[in-house]
Order: structure tokens, then sequence, then C-alpha cells
């Protein structure tokens, strides 16, 4: 008896299988990359991550935190006026899938890693309300899909990068209340889908 019809079912296991590994792998990606954050939050007031964020639930299932529903990776994080205090970590630039960052009205301070530059698929980026410092990354300019850009109250000094002039999709750009000094690139005058009035010091 010819055995070819068992064949199909045989490559639909190998692909789930080869598929699940992927998956598993992916999301542990994510998972690690977000207990590292944990790991570098130094106050966390109301326990709201150290309750919360474990490895016994689904990093799905995470406060603050969003997957997409077709490929089950982080898509989203808010961890918005949940008065924490630490630093951005350079594992945060793994989660390849991010579309939105949000950790306004916090303490988080120091620099911000030029890991972030993975995040290809950032459209949202909110670190307002903050106490980071240095200088506004000129590598800000390599989020090709950014719509929009909120690092108002902060410590950050120096000039505006030009390169925020790469930018074309940014609709929303707001810099109030740092320590920036010079003048405003010419470069900014290329953003045409900017929403006036953006702030910008």
């Amino acid at each position: 008896m010819a055995k070819t019809p068992f064949l199909p079912p045989l490559r639909f296991l190998l692909l789930f299988a080869s598929f699940s590994a992927t998956f598993s792998a992916n999301i542990t990606t994510d998972e690690s990359a977000l207990l590292s954050l944990k790991s570098h939050i130094t106050h966390d007031p109301h326990n709201l991550l150290a309750t919360n964020w474990s490895t016994s639930t689904s990093v799905c299932n995470w406060i603050g935190v969003t997957c997409g529903s077709r490929h089950h990776r982080v898509t989203a994080l808010d961890l918005s006026s949940m008065d924490l205090t630490g630093t951005i970590p350079s594992q945060l630039g793994n989660l390849s899938f991010l579309a939105s960052l949000s950790i306004r009205h916090n303490s988080f301070h120091g620099s911000l890693p030029i890991e972030l530059t993975n995040l290809h698929r950032l459209k949202y980026l909110n670190f307002g309300n903050n106490s980071f410092s240095g200088v506004i990354p000129s590598w800000f300019g390599n989020f090709a899909q950014l719509q929009s850009l909120f690092l108002y109250w902060n410590n950050f000094t120096g000039v505006i990068p030009s390169t925020l002039g790469n930018l074309s999709k940014l609709e929303n750009l707001i810099l109030y209340n740092n320590s920036l000094q010079g003048q405003i690139p010419m470069t900014l005058g290329n953003l045409s889908n900017l929403e006036w009035p953006s702030t910008l010091t």
C-alpha cells in the first residue's frame, strides 16, 4: 500500500513544529527584553511590575503590554504615570515588533541606548516628563515610521539634531522644557506632515 497519503500530514506536523519553535523563541526574546527593563526599575511604589510581570503568565497579559493578534509579538508598551524610577536597558531594542512606546510621567533617567534604533516599526514614542539627560540622539532620525515624538519636560541638552528632518511621516514633535540651545534646524522644514503648532522649545 502506498504511503504517500501520510506525507502531507507529516509535512504539516514538521511545519507546525518549526512555527511553534520560532514563535516560542520570538516571544521569549520579547519576554527577556521586558524582564531586563523590569530589572532596571529601582522604584516601583505600587508594585505594578513586581507583582504582574511574572514568567508564570504570558507576556501578552502583563500590565502595560499589548501583543499583536497575528504574530503574538509585543506591539505596544505603555507604562505611563506609574511612578516608576529607573533606566532604559539596551535590550529594549529587541522588541522588534514594537510600534508604540510610552513611559511618560515617570522618573526614568540617564541616557538612551543606541540599540533603540532597532525598533524599525516604531510609530509613537513618548518619553515626556521624565529625567532623561544628555543630548537628543541624532539616531532618532532613523525611525522612518515615526509619527509622534514627545520628549518634553526632561533634562536634554545641546541642539535639536538636524536628523529629525529625516522623519518624513512625523506629525507631532514636542520638545519643550528641556535645556536645548542653538537654532531650530532648517531640515525640520522638510517635515510636510508636521501638524502645527508643534512645540520645540
